[in-house]
């Protein structure tokens, strides 16, 4: 079905999307902008003389940077190009008698949601809580997306695997905490905490008497005229940090047990997801601890987005493999 070629695409444009977001934000660019849809109330980047004078009567308070707004406008554009592309596979859902219809249009809603996430993000000056309910609305939609692909193209396992089916519910678990840990590192990253802990395996000094949870996992910081670069002080952003680090401990060490079982079943795509899972779990681990010894470069930490992305889709997968009907 032409269904398929356009997920296909639609998938890898997402993941596009995703990177392109957390480089904008890694690269302080998320208000490079201060207003939404457009840029100092135009299209584009103003950099003529007229435009410049207009942008000084009417946004008195900003300097333009031309580098950081065209950053934000071009996470613009993009986003708005996939959400045409998802619009498009609702038409072609809803016009192919066979293709699922609830998930599409559930997807072309998340899309819609998305942009409004995208508005408040700036409207609302980089309050953590939207800034992460975006970052998670962007891997919600790469999941779907990606189940709503493997449901056009039903995916084929060769025989009744008995001994795979009987991991669904440690997958479906390695699922959830995966969920978390990814939630943990929006809140993280949106509360500038990637860098609030640079030893290790834990953190430096007496940190286990510093620790917060009740202001660190508050999702309310109060009225501030913005929340660039952060307002929680460095006890609270440590014990941010130093939950994702232990968590993500907890995260691989059941995730990489998934995958040591799944290398032992008939299936050969469920033993190559084992070795994927593997893959990434490892990449992701190295990626994080490489975050914290480089002190957060600006490469090594896009990546860090992607692969947790790419670790969802994996964890996805083999639910979807496992969980659904023989």
């Amino acid at each position: 079905m032409k269904i398929n070629y356009l997920l296909k695409f639609t998938l890898v444009f997402t993941l596009m999307v995703i990177l392109m977001g957390a480089y904008t934000r890694l690269s302080d660019a998320g208000l490079g902008c201060p207003d939404w849809p457009g840029c100092y109330g135009h299209l584009t980047v103003p950099n003529e003389s007229h435009e410049l004078a207009k942008v000084e009567a009417h946004f008195p308070e900003h300097t333009v940077e031309p580098e950081k707004a065209w950053l934000e406008m071009i996470h613009r554009y993009v986003a708005g190009i996939l959400g045409l592309m998802v619009f498009a596979v609702l038409v072609l859902c809803l016009k192919h008698r066979e293709a699922p219809k609830k998930l599409p249009i559930f997807i072309a809603a998340l899309i819609i949601f998305q942009a409004a996430l995208g508005m408040w993000t700036v409207t609302m000056k980089l309050m953590p809580i939207i800034v992460m309910s975006h970052l998670i609305g962007g891997f919600s939609l790469f999941s779907l997306l990606l189940l709503l692909y493997l449901r056009t193209k039903p995916l084929r396992i060769p025989g009744g695997d008995i001994y795979a089916r009987k991991l669904a519910p440690l997958a479906m678990a390695g699922l959830v905490v995966l969920i978390i840990q990814i939630v943990l590192g929006g809140w993280t990253s949106s509360n500038y905490a990637a860098l609030a802990c640079t030893s290790l395996p834990i953190c430096e000094g007496n940190w286990v008497d510093n620790l917060r949870f009740a202001d660190a996992f508050s999702p309310f910081q109060g009225h501030h005229p913005s929340f660039e670069f952060g307002v929680l002080d460095y006890a609270t952003r440590m014990t941010i940090h130093v939950t994702h680090r232990l968590w993500a401990v907890v995260t691989a060490a059941i995730l990489i047990l998934l995958a040591i079982k799944l290398l032992k079943a008939q299936s050969t795509v469920m033993r190559q997801s084992g070795y994927v899972l593997i893959l990434l779990v490892v990449l992701q681990v190295a990626l994080g601890i490489s975050n914290v010894v480089m002190h957060l470069p600006l490469g090594i930490a896009v990546s860090h987005n992607g692969g947790a992305a790419l670790l969802l889709l994996s964890m996805v997968f083999i639910n979807y493999a496992l969980w659904r009907k023989a």
